[in-house]
Parts: C-alpha cells; structure tokens; sequence
C-alpha cells in the first residue's frame, strides 16, 4: 500500500498535485481542507468555529483533526491502494498521531514536502483568490497562515527526516515539473 502524505506551506500545489497522483496511482485523497471548508458551507456550529479559525489563518485544534482522519481510515476500502494526506499532519502531534493509527493498522507512509519560494505562494494564493473567491486567499491571511505554518507545521518535516520517511521535492517550476519527481520517487519505493 502506498501512503503518501504530501507537505508544504500554502500555495505550494499539494490540491494539483494530489490530484495527479490520485488519477496516476488510485490512491483514495484525503484533503482535509475539502472536508473543514464543506463543514463550514454545512453552516453547523462546528463549521461556523472552524470558518472563524481558518478565516484568521489558524489551524484547526489536533483534537478535532485526529478524529476526523481516524473516522477516514476507518472507512477506507479493503481493497484500497493507498491515501493521499493533503493537509494532514500539520502538527506534530498529529505528525506521531498519524504514525501510530498507521501502525495500529499495518500501514506506513512517507512524507514528500512540497517547498516552493514565498514569492511563488504568495503570488499563486492571490490569483486562485481572484478566480475562486476563497476568502482566505488575501495578502493579509495568506501572510498569517506562512506565519503559522513557519512555526507550527514545518517542524513535520523534521519528524518525517527523522523517521527517514522524506523527500524533498521542488514545486517552485509548474505541476508537470513537481509531478516528475513523484514518479521518480514512487518507482524507488516500489
């Protein structure tokens, strides 16, 4: 089974890209921005406290993410080729949390980190504001979550190096360039 938890700050592609590996490995995709932001639409008091969270750059509380994703495995085919974790772990809570429900369940992943320069993300999360008129994707909050993902989420990366379960893949180029070296590393894991 191929698990891959795809990293990297906002902006960085970790929607197009696990699109692509999903259509090119079956692989079932959890996006765990998907799953907040169609809560927050459902208007429920969870998703009115996740939409004022997210709406700050804030990361949702581990608690509430480590029962979502437990809920997600469980209900993951027999027959399944692996997952995509797009947005899961962020902390490194989550980061062990994951590590022990994989191993709870015979499963194991590796971490392909996405890096793009701020620059890059900045400009990307600005102009798929333009165009989706998501209402994070302003200079102000996108500022805010590189902040939180600086300090909160990027220490997951150094977990992952040290469970030698990293690769570092440079996403700064286009989809096709980033994907390119996914495939690489996919052919060596198998």
């Amino acid at each position: 089974m191929l698990n891959i938890i795809l990293g990297g700050a906002p902006g960085s592609g970790k929607g197009t890209i696990s699109e692509l590996i999903s259509k090119e490995y079956g692989l079932e995709h959890l996006s765990t921005g998907d799953v907040l932001r169609a809560e927050i639409k459902s208007g429920s008091a969870l998703g009115q406290e996740i939409g004022d969270l997210i709406s700050k750059g804030n990361l949702v509380p581990d608690a509430k993410m480590i029962d979502l994703l437990e809920h997600f495995l469980d209900g993951l085919a027999p027959d399944c080729k692996g997952v995509i974790f797009d947005g899961f772990p962020r902390t490194l809570q989550q980061a062990k949390a994951l590590t022990e429900m994989l191993a709870r369940r015979n499963m194991d992943a590796v971490m392909m980190d996405l890096f793009a320069e701020e620059q890059v993300i900045i400009d990307r999360l600005i102009n798929r504001g333009k165009k989706s008129g998501r209402a994070d994707d302003n200079l102000e909050t996108i500022k805010k979550r590189l902040s939180v993902y600086h300090a909160e989420t990027q220490p997951v990366s150094a977990y992952y190096v040290g469970e030698h379960k990293y690769f570092y893949i440079n996403s700064n180029i286009n989809p096709d360039y980033t994907f390119a070296q996914i495939q690489t590393i996919v052919k060596l894991l198998n």
